[in-house]
């Protein structure tokens, strides 16, 4: 069974004495299962099974369930989970009423306009645009509206070096829209509806959960297809992601130390040997930071588009890894 979700939990037992438990959720072949392990009046951990069964929300609820009634007697998880309902205080809490006030008031004119914005920024910059701002950033600049730098800084997750860079573009935006109210933005928390607040809150963080375990579950589906010797096309079909997604998670799990070599071989089958040998001396000489020198070393725009330059893109950031872990043994051994 592949365990998804494990947390430890403490309460205690007087006399300086703390007992210790543990809430697990596992998944195998489709089958969901949620355990409680404690320890019996004589020491033994014994187990408790709250949930089994194919149904997700049946899971998540007899888990939230479970974990409300151990809470109770006095079990607090030593890492904090996301399915506690303590308030947050001071900044984030501030930050979690901006996001609700925003969702729940929204401007869609000028959160359309930002898109837009975005999406040309971020190709002129040749980068993702949820590097420039996320969706939830963007639509509390949608609702706040904020006129001038001093007021941007103000929204949470845009700082002083994305205000430096892009304050003239968004407050040109802005200054077309008129608002009911204006900084600092303190006004709000006497305008969220606490029981909706709370209701988004539970909301927010089992979604948050969702999205982990199937993170988890999807985790280990693409390190089975690797070890077993697949490729991105594997993955792709296994997974339903995007093969640009699927590369950046490739690339986070080699740095978590996983072995990706078998899907490096199996996607580099394809191309030639000159051409990485071309590759391999660029990124000496160039580096391994940034892509786009290394491909204009062994190939110009113009024999590259399209469908050949996406592909281009995906085995260099393939040998990549490669590059790199040889170079961190080659630093290990010099050192020693």
């Amino acid at each position: 069974m592949n365990v998804v979700f494990l947390n430890t939990l403490e309460k205690e037992a007087g006399d300086s004495r703390v007992t210790s438990a543990q809430v697990s959720i596992g998944e195998a072949q489709g089958i969901w299962h949620v355990y409680w392990s404690e320890p019996d009046t004589g020491g033994r951990m014994a187990q408790d099974q709250w949930y089994q069964g194919v149904s997700w929300d049946e899971m998540l609820g007899a888990f939230r369930q479970g974990l409300r009634d151990k809470m109770r007697t006095g079990f607090r998880p030593l890492v904090s989970t996301d399915l506690e309902l303590a308030q947050r205080s001071g900044k984030a809490k501030l930050t979690q009423m901006l996001t609700f006030y925003s969702e729940e008031n929204p401007n869609e004119e000028m959160f359309e306009s930002l898109r837009a914005w975005r999406r040309e920024q971020a190709a002129r910059e040749g980068k993702a645009p949820y590097i420039l701002a996320t969706n939830r950033v963007l639509r509390m600049i949608s609702v706040f509206l904020p006129q001038n730098s001093d007021e941007l800084l103000q929204i949470p997750g845009f700082g002083e070096q994305k205000t430096s860079m892009y304050a003239a573009d968004l407050l040109k935006l802005t200054a077309e829209h008129q608002r009911s109210h204006g900084f600092p933005l303190d006004w709000v928390a006497n305008s969220v509806d606490t029981s909706k607040f709370e209701a988004w809150l539970i909301a927010q963080k089992e979604q948050k959960l969702r999205t982990e375990l199937d993170r988890e579950v999807s985790k280990r589906k693409l390190l089975e297809i690797v070890t077993s010797g697949g490729n991105l096309a594997d993955l792709q079909k296994a997974l339903s992601m995007p093969r640009r997604e699927l590369l950046m998670w490739v690339e986070e799990l080699e740095r978590e130390g996983y072995d990706m070599d078998s899907l490096v071989e199996a996607e580099l089958g394809s191309v030639s040997e000159e051409d990485q040998i071309k590759a391999w001396s660029a990124f000496e000489a160039e580096g391994d930071r940034y892509l786009k020198p290394v491909l204009q070393r062994i190939a110009s725009a113009e024999e590259l588009k399209g469908k050949e330059l996406d592909r281009a893109y995906e085995w260099l950031r393939l040998l990549r890894l490669r590059f790199r872990r040889e170079k961190d043994n080659a630093a290990v051994q010099a050192a020693s």
